[in-house]
C-alpha cells in the first residue's frame, strides 16, 4: 500500500491566521476559517490531482474571502443531502458550508476556483 500526502498547506493556514489575528478576529472564526481552508486545499489535491494548489485570502473590512485555484475544469457537486457519518470521505463540503456564510466555485480559463468567505462577528 502507498501513502498518498497531501501538499504541505502550512505557509497558507499562517498567513491566514496571521491576517486575521492582526485584524482582531475572534478565536474561534479563526479556527472555522483554518479548517475551511484545508477542506478546499485538500479537495484541490485529492480531486483535481494539483500538486500545489494556489490560495488567495483577500479580508476586507467586515468579511474574508479564501480562494483555493486548481487546474481542473471540474466544478465540485454543492452538497445537498446529508453527510453519511460512517463514510470515510464526502464531507468536505458540509463542514464549509457549515463553518462559513457563503461558499462556491468559479471556472476559470484553466481550471476553477473554490471559494467561502466569513463575515466578521459584529
Amino acid at each position: 500500500m502507498c501513502a498518498l500526502n497531501p501538499p504541505d498547506w502550512s505557509a497558507a493556514r499562517d498567513e491566514l491566521r496571521s491576517a486575521l489575528l492582526t485584524s482582531h478576529w475572534q478565536p474561534d472564526a479563526i479556527a472555522d476559517a483554518e479548517l475551511a481552508l484545508h477542506e478546499l486545499y485538500v479537495n484541490a489535491w485529492r480531486h483535481a490531482g494539483c500538486q500545489a494548489p494556489r490560495v488567495i485570502v483577500v479580508l476586507r473590512p467586515r468579511t474574508l474571502r479564501v480562494s483555493v485555484c486548481d487546474d481542473s475544469p471540474t466544478l465540485p457537486e454543492p452538497p445537498t443531502t446529508p453527510a453519511d457519518p460512517y463514510s470515510l470521505s464526502g464531507r468536505g463540503l458540509h463542514l464549509v458550508r457549515a463553518l462559513t456564510h457563503r461558499f462556491g466555485a468559479t471556472p476559470t480559463k484553466t481550471g476553477k476556483v473554490t471559494w467561502f468567505e466569513l463575515d466578521a462577528a459584529a
